[in-house]
């Protein structure tokens, strides 16, 4: 069945992707294209069809419902990534891209008719019961996921801050469910988080990419490079793993911050005049310094974005391992009072005219974790090539996700380790070298 993903936007959670939070943009309306006569027959046959159940079934069918219902059906129908939205999950999804709202702080899922956990948000109650991504939801105050959409399953999880709710989890290493109550909290998502390594290194940690995020990231290399200082500061690790994404003019002011020109990425819709391109500003935040992009399986739209206008700038080293592969852009177009529409209207392109559509970022130096034996086998994403109804790419060869695994001790995180490494090895600007080796 096809994944769908979702930020809870309540229970927390956005596109992503899966993970997968997507990339948004304010759009009045599409351009009007003709209708065939076919396509009017067909939508008389539609017509039809909805009378007599409005008029025959069985029981009295709520009407609304049953047009949502067609609508949702149109666009499953199209990809993964396009979908309807009523008037509250238009609202919720707006809230979501600000930043703040209440909930339980995980990222969910859709796979095979269960809730499935794509990953826990720092800090929210989610991660501090110990939910772990790949946990199966079945049940929700003692109620059967089963049956559910997946905004039916998330609408369950919402509710007033400190209530609780209690979850039923299936876990594949553990032979019972295990059961968890939640007290519901404001999720206030910091999507970025740095410190100061070693006393030469910065380390900036990118969540997601919503409203804040810039902002964060300047704050973020104004402080390193202070309590650092310009001289000692050898460089910064920027991590994108498991990002899902976000908004696509956050994830091109990011890139901005570390590249004085040239352009950073571009949009390609179906006619060639909706073509847009988006340039570097004069200005490079970091002043030069030496950067390390971490990426993984779970780093996604806006992220890949992001990881791929440095690459091709040579502006950073990628290292980890491949990208998701998400690389369409979604038009949020509002419907009045009646919700948005969610419609996947380009593909987007690094400045060398790369597509990453269910291929990802291969990174400049793989460098793969240590997975305990418990999850071995239960790291890896399917990625966008793994999602069913995907946006094909002509001629060229798709590639499944890869690991998503980041260990939670700092101590045992091979590719963080390998970046401070790598960082502390060079001179400057030599993070813009070809490919060098490194030990995995």
């Amino acid at each position: 069945m096809r994944k769908m993903s979702l930020l809870m936007l309540g229970a927390f959670l956005g596109a992503g992707t899966s993970m997968l939070a997507t990339q948004t943009q304010f759009l009045s309306g599409p351009s009007a294209v003709a209708a065939s006569a076919e396509t009017y027959r067909q939508l008389s046959l539609f017509g039809d069809v909805f009378e007599k159940v409005r008029t025959d079934y069985v029981e009295k069918p709520d009407e609304s419902k049953l047009i949502e219902a067609a609508v949702n059906g149109m666009l499953t129908s199209l990809d993964p990534h396009s979908s309807y939205m009523d008037a509250k999950a238009f609202r919720d999804m707006q809230t979501t891209t600000r930043g703040e709202f209440g909930g339980l702080g995980i990222e969910v899922t859709m796979e095979d008719g269960l809730i499935k956990v794509v990953t826990p948000i720092d800090d929210t109650p989610a991660s501090k019961a110990g939910l772990l991504a790949n946990d199966v939801i079945t049940q929700i105050d003692e109620d059967q996921v089963q049956g559910l959409t997946l905004n039916q399953a998330v609408d369950k999880m919402r509710g007033p801050v400190n209530s609780p709710v209690k979850l039923k989890i299936s876990r594949k290493e553990a032979k019972d469910p295990i059961e968890v109550t939640l007290t519901r909290d404001v999720i206030k998502i910091k999507p970025v988080r740095s410190r100061a390594e070693g006393g030469d290194v910065g380390y900036i940690r990118l969540t997601q990419f919503n409203e804040q995020t810039f902002d964060g990231l300047r704050s973020a290399v104004d402080k390193l490079s202070t309590d650092i200082g310009q001289d000692k500061l050898k460089g910064y690790v920027i991590d994108l793993r498991n990002n899902p994404g976000g908004l696509l003019d956050q994830a091109v002011m990011v890139s901005d911050a570390f590249l004085d020109r040239g352009e950073i990425v571009s949009t390609r819709g179906r006619n060639p005049d909706e073509t847009q391109r988006f340039s570097a500003k004069s200005g490079d935040l970091t002043k030069g310094k030496p950067v390390v992009v971490l990426v993984n399986g779970g780093s996604a739209s806006a992220s890949e974005i992001v990881a791929g206008a440095l690459q091709d700038h040579k502006r950073a080293t990628i290292l980890g391992t491949r990208s998701f592969g998400k690389g369409s852009v979604q038009s949020i177009i509002p419907l009045g009072g009646s919700g948005a529409l969610r419609l996947t209207t380009a593909r987007y392109y690094t400045p060398s005219g790369r597509s990453i559509q269910a291929k990802g970022i291969e990174p400049d130096v793989e460098v793969l974790q240590d997975v305990p034996d418990e999850l071995k086998g239960k790291d890896e994403t399917k990625g966008e090539a793994g999602l069913k109804g995907h946006l094909k790419q002509k001629d060229t060869e798709e590639r499944g996700g890869s690991s998503a695994y980041v260990p939670p001790d700092p101590a045992k995180d091979k590719q963080l380790t390998a970046a401070f490494d790598f960082l502390r090895g060079i001179q400057k600007g030599a993070a813009n070298a070809q490919k060098p080796s490194m030990p995995n």
